[in-house]
């Protein structure tokens, strides 16, 4: 029995190859597709999720109440992990950790590597396993380091590595660390990466910070006891920040600072370590929002449901040209059950052929996809057994509903109504137009997302940053020799050179740098009777004119006056906050014998990226401070002969350190990477979407043409123009995608504006946007048909008529 149903379902998909072939095209194609998707998406939402821990771990954070209203405070103070872990009950663990890159030698190799420093607590915290050496307590003594496997094998091959001695590079020498310990490489899932791990004490600012609660640089995580809860220790810490945090509080009630709902002007307060990846501050409290994977998972589920939609409207619309063998089969006895299961087979051979073209299809083009949009998902992540179980789970679903409604459909028909061999028009065309507008409104709600994203990176690629983005190389200054002398030395040997024309420093890059790394300052003081907050930036001599800033009013910082080391140049934003009518009048004592005066004004450029609003900025110049960029102003005519000079010079001051070198805009681009991505993945769902739409819509317009083949030539005997009968034949399906635009125009629309709000600069919506997402559609639409109409149109009458 069950070999006849096998048998039946194969002779009846061969003799229908054309409509098998559609539908194993556009099945697979949807599995490949949906696979993929998911497993970017559930590699995005596998973040941190490895942690043994991982659901009692959270990242320290503060909201402070300040005139701007609040404000979130991540970094925290060196006292204030081992303070906050003696004086607050309900801390199990505690862990400070500062990530930097520094130079690390062995022997004759040199790399510039990732370095944590950490308390003893990590860990136990968090999972990352230690293979060989002291596993209980790998820095137990302070010049004890922990590498990873990749590192061993960088800096020593296959050798033996335990109680080998390396050199990391400090602030004026190289300190020798004893190897402890080799730690399990990192997972990619990790959003902590790290190369080496060091003991916190030995960070170049431990000692001279060692009892500054102002001073903030690292982040701090912990691990709660059992039970107890985040808002139980943000209660438990408001005595601890009265304590510690009363020159904050005292400031904010001298400058008339409103309370917050709880009564605080400043609290301490946890967000989960797993949601890391995925949260923001917004009005100084962090939000977590996981939209990201969440709407790859969802393309994934509409490509495949769109291909499901396909599938139901064929087997509906062909199960038409079945009906009087359903009809014989009933006067012959086959029952309800064994035709929807005849039919329930045929669609099950169809998906399992699909799945299986689906998944080798998406094996085969797992390299690229991970490339093209930056993820290390791999196969291994569906195979979890959840994750599995869901998987199969949904394919049992989809075969279910779109295999099985139209065999229960075509089942429940009636033996005389089947043996006549016609379905009436609304036994399926209300469900198939149905369909169709959903899969049109689902086709036009992606090209609209597609028509935004594209928009507004264009908008923010192109936009005016306020400084020279074009012809600026920055250079990562990683190398063993002290930032001043390697800048020293890259001026003397460019300043000749005709493609350079002009060389600085400072301690943060613009926008995000080959080496991933960023720093910025903020500091908060007294001036006039009211506190003030600034992010610093110490640059080098000529740093305004090689970024191409305008100054506004005042100069720049000039080497023929010695009294610039106690100057500053601040941007506008930061000239209101001082609120001086001439702002080259303001004087600000920052002890009691330091003063800086304020030399010139800069007008307001967007250094912390185009995603934000430009903050107060303080320029200094200061010799005490390490540079860690370098910036070249280059010949636009000669850019890659510039490019090529420095990295020469580079390899030559640095032999050992990596040249890292970028123009700024390579920097700003990659600051909309996450942007990029997520327009990459719906473009592509659009245009997955856009050919399964298609391969529905022509397999339906054949049916119907077919099904309206006497219609046509009876129409054209008694004069029925082609124009006018291709219009017949058009204007049903021109209604659904038209209906379909009315539908997902709205949606888009609130879709599009909702994502933008996060965004300080932004394009402005207008409905020309939408209009050219339904122009796209119908014009798709009426490509899809209009041959197959064309052809029914032009076909000889007295052939149509021999058709019945």
């Amino acid at each position: 029995m069950i070999n006849n149903y096998f048998k039946i379902a194969f002779r009846n998909l061969w003799k229908n190859k054309v409509f098998t072939f559609l539908n194993v095209l556009g099945l697979s194609v949807a599995f490949c597709v949906a696979t993929l998707l998911s497993i970017a998406s559930l590699n995005n939402l596998a973040a941190d999720q490895f942690h043994t821990n991982k659901d009692n771990l959270y990242q320290v954070y503060a909201t402070e109440q300040t005139s701007k209203g609040p404000e979130e405070i991540s970094s925290r103070s060196t006292p204030f992990a081992p303070t906050l872990k003696d004086e607050v009950p309900g801390v199990k663990k505690i862990t400070r950790h500062l990530e930097e890159n520094i130079v690390v030698s062995y022997e004759d190799k040199e790399l510039q590597l990732d370095v944590s420093y950490i308390d003893p607590d990590f860990f136990e915290m968090f999972s990352f396993p230690v293979l060989n050496g002291e596993s209980t307590s790998p820095l137990s003594q302070k010049s004890s380091v922990a590498i990873t496997q990749e590192t061993a094998k960088l800096l020593f091959g296959n050798e033996d590595v335990i109680g080998k001695t390396i050199l990391l590079q400090g602030q004026d020498v190289k300190e020798p660390f004893i190897i402890s310990a080799i730690l399990k490489d990192v997972p990619k899932e990790s959003s902590m990466s790290f190369d080496l791990l060091v003991s916190y004490e030995k960070n170049a600012y431990y000692k001279q910070t060692l009892d500054d609660w102002s001073s903030r640089f690292h982040s701090v995580y912990l691990q709660l006891d059992e039970g107890v809860t985040t808002q139980q220790f943000e209660e438990r810490t408001r005595g601890f920040v009265a304590q510690h945090y009363q020159e904050n509080i005292e400031n904010a009630i001298r400058d008339g600072i409103q309370k917050d709902a709880n009564g605080q002007y400043y609290q301490l307060r946890l967000f989960p370590f797993v949601d890391s990846v995925f949260t923001k501050f917004k009005g100084g409290i962090a939000e977590t929002s996981r939209i990201m994977p969440y709407l790859i998972l969802c393309i994934a589920i509409l490509i495949l449901f769109i291909a499901s939609v396909n599938f139901i409207n064929m087997n509906v619309a062909k199960g038409g040209q079945r009906l009087r063998e359903i009809g014989m089969r009933k006067t012959l006895g086959a029952t309800k059950s064994q035709l929807f299961i005849q039919l329930w087979v045929e669609s099950i051979f169809v998906f399992s052929i699909s799945i299986i073209l689906g998944l080798l299809l998406g094996y085969g083009l797992l390299n690229d996809f991970q490339t093209l949009f930056r993820t290390s998902g791999t196969f291994r992540t569906l195979l979890s057994p959840e994750i599995l179980s869901l998987f199969i789970a949904s394919i049992i679903l989809i075969t279910i509903i779109a295999g099985g409604y139209p065999a229960l459909l075509l089942s429940k028909l009636g033996t005389l109504k089947a043996l006549k061999g016609k379905m009436e028009a609304r036994d399926n065309s209300r469900l198939r137009n149905t369909l169709i507008v959903i899969q049109f409104s689902i086709a036009i709600l992606l090209i609209s997302g597609t028509l935004v994203l594209n928009k507004q990176i264009d908008f923010l690629r192109h936009k005016d940053l306020g400084f020279d983005k074009s012809n600026v190389i920055s250079i990562p200054l990683n190398g063993s020799l002290d930032s001043h002398t390697a800048l020293s030395r890259l001026r003397n040997e460019l300043q000749s050179a005709p493609e350079i024309l002009s060389i600085t420093a400072a301690d943060n890059n613009l926008g995000s740098g080959r080496d991933g790394s960023g720093y910025m300052s903020i500091s908060r003081f007294d001036y006039e009777g009211r506190s003030i907050k600034t992010n610093n930036l110490t640059v080098d001599y000529d740093y305004i004119k090689t970024l191409h800033l305008e100054l506004i009013a005042g100069r720049s910082f000039d080497r023929q006056f010695a009294t610039d080391s106690l100057a500053m140049v601040i941007n506008e934003t930061m000239a209101r906050e001082y609120g001086k009518e001439n702002p080259l009048d303001i004087v600000v004592s920052f002890d009691d014998s330091i003063r800086y005066n304020v030399i010139g004004v800069v007008k307001d450029y967007n250094f912390q990226g185009v995603k934000q609003e430009v903050e107060p900025l303080t320029f200094y110049l200061d010799p005490a401070v390490d540079y860690y960029y370098a910036f070249a102003k280059i010949n636009p005519d000669k850019a890659v002969a510039a490019y090529d000079k420095i990295e020469k010079i580079w390899n030559e001051i640095e032999p050992d350190a990596t040249f890292l070198g970028s123009f700024l805009d390579e920097n700003i681009d990659r600051t909309l990477r996450r942007e990029k991505v997520l327009t990459k993945i719906i473009t592509s769902g659009s245009i997955v979407a856009i050919i399964l739409s298609c391969i529905g819509l022509f397999a339906i317009s054949m049916i119907v043409v077919n099904q309206r083949t006497k219609e046509i030539g009876v129409r054209k005997i008694v004069g029925a123009s082609v124009l006018s009968l291709v219009k017949l034949l058009l204007i049903d399906f021109l209604k659904l995608v038209i209906l379909a635009f009315i539908v997902a125009t709205p949606i888009a629309w609130w879709m599009s504006s909702k994502w933008l709000e996060d965004y300080s600069y932004k394009i402005s919506l207008n409905i020309g946007l939408f209009i050219i997402a339904g122009v796209i559609a119908v014009v798709i639409a009426l490509l899809t048909i209009g041959y197959k109409t064309m052809h029914a149109a032009l076909q000889n009458p007295v052939k149509s008529l021999r058709t019945e």
